[in-house]
């Protein structure tokens, strides 16, 4: 496992065991098993400790953040969304349409295989799309010299009639202006005076 500097005396990983420890509940517990399962999972994981406090676990990108509050551990994947699930560990953060977490509350277990597999193919995600990245990057080297691309003129041509409705303008002009009746409604209640007859 790789360490992260943090520019504050301390490496990434120190501070993240430091807020396990912090933590002394079943919150550090199980945010130290499954930081555990993520090293088990990927032996090359850098951790690191961004955005005032939260530790990451990163190869090649973030592979998930590992957050504690209140009620619950919650490990957020980068880009779960793009990750297949089948055991469904993903539990929350659903309708985004790139990260997905997995919410673990006191007493709920996790399926070490099945998480350990969902890390592994996050891994394999960034590694893949950072090799995309780097391809796209990389010169194309040639042997030969090669000359600039043409640019094509555009063609002089005559332009099609216009297919688009005339639109007329709402504002009367004062040789169509007419006065207009207000619309009256007759009232079908009886009134007072037609009561009485």
């Amino acid at each position: 496992m790789k360490k992260s500097g943090t520019g504050q005396g301390q490496s990434a990983s120190e501070l993240i065991s430091k807020r396990i420890a912090e933590l002394g509940d079943w919150r550090g517990e199980t945010l130290s098993r499954m930081r555990q399962l993520i090293r088990e999972a990927d032996p090359d994981v850098v951790e690191e400790w961004k955005w005032m406090g939260t530790p990451i676990f990163s190869h090649d990108g973030i592979i998930c953040t590992g957050e504690s509050y209140k009620q619950v551990v919650k490990l957020t994947f980068a880009k779960g969304a793009s990750l297949d699930d089948p055991a469904g560990l993903f539990n929350s953060s659903l309708d985004g349409n790139v990260r997905r977490a997995i919410d673990i509350r006191e007493g709920e277990e996790i399926d070490e295989a099945d998480f350990k597999a969902l890390v592994r193919q996050a891994v394999a995600l960034n590694s893949a799309s950072n090799s995309k990245a780097r391809t796209k990057a990389a010169p194309a080297s040639t042997s030969a010299k090669s000359k600039p691309a043409k640019i094509a003129k555009p063609t002089k041509s005559k332009a099609a009639p216009s297919t688009r409705p005339t639109v007329k303008s709402a504002k009367p002009t004062a040789k169509s202006a007419k006065p207009t009746k207000p619309n009256t409604v007759k009232s079908t209640k009886p009134t007072a005076k037609s009561a009485k007859s």
